[in-house]
């Protein structure tokens, strides 16, 4: 399958890197490429670090980035690990990093993926497809409670319970195996009235929830934003484009902590806690998509991009 990717809001996160051609850069979720195509394009001496899991994902832009090979350093991993990966590349410091969150075009097109509740695929969603985590397994062994809790949590669904007593009790049946397997269920489990006042499909919570579980999305995410900011040269910056409201919310969290100087309680005469922050917020509020954009691309709709700078 061809990769087809429309990279989201391309001008505003290029601009918001600052890039210098002398310095180095990391695109932590290369996608399809476009991103770092840019960044490469403004490079001279230094360097682009390109991470994905998705080992499709990188043969594709190594392809698409060829020209620029000999400024770009390709890494099959999980950006979680970011400070392990330079490590093993001898870099302490680096000058701008680009995450680009969630899920990508390509994976969502790619019908054996099963990320789509619009075409009938196994249950996988699995961005890196040698993990053993499946979205199979997870409907198919979690109890009840933990299914309700994933969709409550991942996917902010009201019927969470409900849907998850349905799956729980129709897999004893038989193993749910598919996509439009687990769309059945949940049109069985939740009242027809109810979903016709959705907007769009209404099992899209329930897949969101899904795949962010099986990939750890949101706690890989919470995880490294502090470690990626520590490896910032100062004056470098982090440029993260956001997909849903989950995602933003840890993303603005974050940053207004590394933004923070003393949290000492405010009757101590005293700073004893020696917390100084870390980066100047560039992006009080979020930069979202032009009109002209979301016309042309319809999942750059809900796309939020926040940029911080090293201080």
């Amino acid at each position: 399958m061809e990769f087809k990717h429309i990279p989201v809001l391309l001008e505003e996160t290029i601009e918001g890197l600052k890039i210098q051609e002398n310095k180095i850069y990391v695109d932590c979720t290369l996608g399809g490429g476009s991103h770092s195509l840019e960044i490469a394009k403004r490079l001279k001496d230094g360097r682009l670090i390109c991470i994905d899991q998705d080992l499709d994902a990188l043969n594709a832009a190594k392809a698409k980035l060829k020209d620029y090979s000999d400024k770009i350093t390709f890494i099959k991993s999980n950006f979680k690990y970011f400070e392990e990966i330079l490590d093993q590349l001898g870099i302490e410091k680096v000058d701008g990093v680009l995450m680009d969150i969630g899920v990508s075009s390509f994976q969502i097109d790619e019908v054996s993926r099963g990320f789509s509740y619009m075409e009938d695929a196994p249950l996988d969603m699995r961005m890196d497809k040698q993990q053993e985590l499946t979205a199979a397994f997870i409907v198919n062994n979690y109890s009840v409670e933990e299914l309700s809790d994933i969709f409550f949590k991942y996917g902010e669904e009201k019927w969470s319970y409900r849907i998850a007593q349905f799956i729980v009790e129709k897999r004893r049946e038989k193993e749910i195996e598919t996509t439009f397997d687990l769309v059945e269920i949940i049109d069985s489990a939740v009242p027809l009235e109810v979903r016709k006042k959705s907007k769009g499909h209404y099992s899209k919570r329930v897949f969101q929830a899904l795949r962010i579980e099986v990939n750890d999305e949101l706690g890989a995410l919470e995880y490294v934003l502090p470690r990626i900011v520590k490896r910032l040269n100062k004056g470098g910056r982090l440029c993260v484009i956001t997909f849903h409201s989950l995602e933003d919310r840890i993303v603005k969290n974050i940053f207004k902590d590394l933004n923070t100087d003393c949290i000492c309680p405010p009757d101590l005469p005293i700073c004893v806690c020696n917390k100084k922050k870390e980066v100047e917020i560039i992006t009080r509020k979020p930069i979202t998509p032009t009109e002209l954009e979301m016309e042309e691309n319809s999942r750059s709709k809900s796309s939020k991009l926040r940029i911080v700078e090293r201080v």
